[in-house]
């Protein structure tokens, strides 16, 4: 591959990518360590069991997310997800609210403003989430033995101890960013998710031992997460190629040539977005009857008991509605990242056309029809690799507990990290050219 790409490696590249990797191991040490670093004034242990009996909430994917910070009553137990958060409403609020589409346009001057807004917005986030959790571990978990301290005590310190460690990530991520490679929040998300699998893999290779999975499943659970690795790097590096021309620019005394292009559409707009939110949504209202008892009174009403029942399980009512959501995120998420308005502009004042269409109205009419298509591909692709453990589980009855939004979110980070990595490679590459070009100017002027 990189011989391919016609790099020179020379002294000057590996240093700054070894710097760059350097301080990426180093950030996420520091994550892994503080992920150990318990709130002072719980009882980690009970709390751990509890969490165990609570599998299945919005509070196990929390954990998952945030490298089992959560069940070891961390410093880091929200993670990133406050960030996340601030990050899809302030962008959300940026297409539709004037105030945030005035200061978009303003270019670099606006994205700092921008990542501002985001910044308190993750602060105000983690305030009010620590606030919670601090409030729901001993309240809603039905256990006041959690805590050591007094309860009021206690939640000012683990409130403080959370927005702080939130904080923190926060900065810290952002120096990824800047300083290392790939984005930051991903990072630490890719790090969560990747800490659980050993617990995983060794948990999968005792149940084949133990003869509660046979060899036959194992290799047939093997080959089918080959396969899903496989459809992910090939989904999300393939892309619907509009083909565009340019009319004949007159410079001068000189008439250029039609010149084309294309416009490219990625499949897979949206990314992991519309499965963490869907996930979310749906063992929500399982959380609230773990934490207010809903169970108990649930069971007096046959028709809610069962619909809550179905909702919670894996089965053909639980499948048509993840379906569902996925693609309604997908479609929701992809139209309001992607303008077709302004990317139709865009193509009539660069003098650029799509064959056979009309720029203007008719261009914007066709970009939507593709978007559509290419919106419903990518929620069918998301639906299916989300969803192929849970048929697993559900049709071979064997007590897996690895997620496809988990794999889903592994595989694109890594394949973030490798394009950064080659981006740098090649800037570094040129930027070694441009010195020495600029050295030859000056010796031949000087």
């Amino acid at each position: 591959m990189v011989q391919k790409l016609g790099l020179n490696f020379n002294k000057s590249n590996f240093n700054e990518l070894k710097i760059r990797i350097l301080f990426l191991l180093f950030a996420v040490i520091i994550f892994r360590l503080g992920s150990f670093i318990p709130i002072p004034g719980i009882n980690a242990i009970l709390l751990s069991k509890i969490l165990f009996q609570n599998h299945g909430t919005i509070l196990d994917a929390l954990n998952i997310f945030s490298g089992g910070a959560l069940n070891r009553v961390s410093i880091f137990a929200l993670g990133v997800v406050p960030y996340i958060s601030a990050s899809i409403i302030i962008q959300l609020l940026s297409l539709v609210v004037p105030f945030f589409k005035e200061i978009k346009k303003d270019g670099d001057s606006g994205r700092v403003k921008i990542n501002e807004y985001i910044r308190y917005t993750t602060v105000f986030f983690a305030f009010f989430q620590a606030l919670l959790l601090s409030f729901s571990l001993p309240h809603f978990l039905s256990s006041y033995h959690l805590v050591l301290h007094p309860i009021h005590y206690y939640c000012f310190i683990s409130t403080i101890s959370l927005v702080t460690g939130t904080v923190f990530l926060m900065w810290l991520a952002e120096l990824i960013t800047e300083k290392g490679i790939g984005n930051g929040i991903s990072i630490f998300i890719f790090i969560g998710v990747v800490s659980t699998l050993p617990a995983i893999i060794i948990n999968t290779c005792m149940q084949v031992i133990l003869g509660q999975i046979s060899l036959y499943v194992f290799f047939l659970i093997l080959f089918f997460f080959l396969f899903l690795i496989y459809l992910v790097v090939y989904v999300e590096c393939s892309y619907r190629q509009v083909p565009i021309f340019y009319a004949r620019r007159q410079y001068t005394n000189r008439i250029y040539s039609n010149q084309s292009s294309y416009l490219p559409i990625k499949l897979n707009i949206s990314g992991v977005i519309p499965a963490i939110f869907t996930s979310s949504i749906l063992v929500f209202p399982a959380t609230l009857c773990s934490w207010f008892d809903i169970y108990a009174i649930l069971n007096k009403y046959y028709f809610l008991n069962n619909i809550f029942i179905y909702i919670r399980s894996s089965n053909i009512i639980y499948f048509s509605v993840y379906i569902f959501l996925i693609i309604f995120f997908c479609y929701f998420y992809n139209f309001l990242i992607f303008n077709i308005k302004d990317t139709a502009d865009n193509l009539k004042k660069s003098s650029a056309f799509i064959p056979g269409i009309r720029p203007g109205l008719n261009t914007e009419h066709y970009i939507e029809k593709i978007l559509l298509r290419v919106t419903l591909i990518g929620a069918l692709y998301i639906s299916f690799i989300c969803l192929t453990p849970d048929f697993l589980k559900f049709f071979l009855k064997i007590p897996f507990s690895f997620s496809g939004t988990s794999l889903l979110i592994i595989v694109v980070v890594i394949i973030d990290f490798i394009s950064q990595v080659q981006t740098l490679l090649l800037t570094s590459k040129y930027k070694n050219v441009l010195k020495k070009s600029n050295l030859y100017f000056n010796k031949k002027n000087y």
